[in-house]
Order: structure tokens, then sequence, then C-alpha cells
């Protein structure tokens, strides 16, 4: 007798393998480390991402119209974070303040040093590059002078009053010079006399016309005496605005024992119109180089400012 077959179990049915579609993001914008050489007439750009590879390099004029360019060019490649920016007080003082007033971060990078120009050579890029590993090392952190408030006016007039008093000594110097080789009554009539009342005897002085060597003599020294009268007369002017912004800007300051208006407007100049960028006591007297570093060597233990 036949056994009847086993009826055959069909099996499941195979389901066809899915792949899975996976979305791979885009990648994110670089976060872009910016080095500037800095010049008169143009600037020199670094692009680096934030593992220190080029990105880019430019070149823009100084003006309005290429800082604005030049800040275009860095956030189309990707994310500005830092920008190490050379001569901050002075080549690239203006940039320096386009770049904060458009809330970029700027940090002060000093040039490089002859040793490493000489191993790396010297070019604007080559200096631009330097300066934007300066900023991701770590080797450059100090925050710029703002020099949009009053103490950049205190500056401004301290240079301005600085020349004109050194342009005085120059002038009363040559007054006093050209006295010495006078005709002999000309240089008696000026003789011993203080600065004050020499210059007003020589700005006195009526050389008529210019025919023999003591005429020429008295021209020259009331020309020198006008200029000293002008030049104090300048400085007279530039004084006054100098402390009036000094008082108004620190009265504290001033108002303390020892703290001339001098003294007060040089304190404050060191310090910028951004004081808090100065972390500590420390950190402004190491900017105004009255702080003591280590220069020990061997058996010799000593000290000396920065």
């Amino acid at each position: 007798m036949l056994s009847a077959r086993p009826a055959r179990v069909p099996s499941p049915p195979r389901h066809r393998e899915e792949t899975a579609i996976i979305s791979i993001p885009h990648p994110t914008a670089p976060q872009l480390t910016i080095g500037v050489d800095t010049h008169l007439d143009v600037h020199v750009a670094h692009a680096a991402d934030q593992l220190g590879r080029r990105v880019a390099t430019v070149q823009v004029p100084t003006t309005p119209t290429g800082y604005q360019h030049l800040l275009a060019w860095a956030r189309g490649l990707g994310q500005p974070v830092a920008w190490g920016v050379e001569g901050t007080g002075s080549y690239g003082a203006a940039l320096a303040r386009f770049l904060a007033a458009n809330h970029q971060v700027v940090v002060e990078v000093n040039r490089p040093d002859r040793t490493a120009r000489r191993r790396h050579g010297k070019t604007d890029p080559v200096d631009a590059q330097a300066a934007a590993k300066a900023v991701q090392a770590g080797d450059a952190t100090v925050v710029p002078k703002a020099g949009t408030g009053q103490v950049e006016m205190i500056r401004s007039l301290r240079v301005a009053r600085q020349t004109a008093m050194r342009a005085r000594t120059q002038t009363i110097n040559a007054l006093k010079a050209l006295l010495v080789t006078a005709p002999a009554t000309l240089r008696e009539q000026l003789r011993g006399l203080s600065v004050t009342r020499l210059v007003r005897a020589a700005a006195d002085l009526e050389p008529g016309p210019i025919t023999s060597p003591l005429a020429a003599a008295m021209l020259a020294l009331r020309t020198l005496a006008g200029r000293h009268q002008a030049l104090s007369a300048e400085i007279d002017s530039l004084t006054s605005e100098r402390d009036r912004l000094t008082a108004t800007a620190a009265p504290s300051l001033v108002a303390l024992f020892g703290v001339g208006q001098d003294s007060a407007a040089a304190l404050l100049v060191a310090a910028g119109d951004n004081p808090g960028r100065l972390r500590s006591d420390a950190a402004f007297a190491a900017l105004c180089g009255a702080c003591p570093v280590q220069a020990s060597s061997g058996k010799t233990v000593r000290h000396r400012l920065m």
C-alpha cells in the first residue's frame, strides 16, 4: 500500500532586499581664520580653515570699498571666526575698526621676527599666512585698541602737541646758535636775555632792506622768533583741549596725587578706548613695560623690565 507523500509546505515568500537610502549631509561651512598683512595702499589676506589649511588669498585696496569687499570675500568662503591683523596701530587701524564695527573678532598680530622671515622667506601672502597661524596657535591673543572714543581724540592731540614742542625746541636752538655768529652790535643787544625776553626782542627787530649781514641776521632772528611764538600758541591750544578731554574721560585719575594732565593722558592712551581688553593690573604693567620678567642664567638670578 502506497503511503501518501507529505504535502509540500510552501516556503515563505522571499522579500526583495531594499537598499536603504542614507542622506549624506552637506559639509558645514569651514571655520575661517584670516590673517592680514597690512600696507599703506593694499592689504593682503590669507584665509585658513579650522585645520590650518589654505583656503584662499586675496589683495584689496585700503579703502572703505576694499574693506567691504574683503569681508564679503571671507563670508563667501565660510564662517570667519577670527581676524589676525598686523599693525592695528598704524596701517591696519582703519581695517580693524571696520571689522569691529561689523561684529568680527579682531586680534592684534606682531610682525614675524627676522629669524622666521629668513627661514621661510618674505612675501605678503607668507606674512598674511603667518598672521593666521599666530591666531590659530594662540600666540596672538591681544585685542586691539578701539580708537573710536575720547582716548583716540586725546592721542591725536598728543601727537600734534609733541611734534610742536620738538619743533619749538629746534627753533630756539637755531635762534641761539644764529645769535652766536651775529654781528657784534646785534649780539650785544640780545646777549644774556631769558628765552621769553629773547624771543620777544627778536620778534620786534626791524631789519629793513636786506643789504648787509646785519640786516640778514635781523631778518633771520625775527623769523625764528615769530615761528617760536606761533608754535607756542599751537601748544597752548592743544594743551587746553587735551586737559579738557582728559578731565572728562578720567576725572578720578586726574584727581590722584602726583598724576598730572600729561601723565594721565599717557596712561589713557596706553589703555585705549576699550580698557577691558587688559585682563589685570599685571597685563597693564606688561603693556607699559614695567613688568619684571625672569632673566636668570646659571648661578645668576635676576629680573629685568620688559
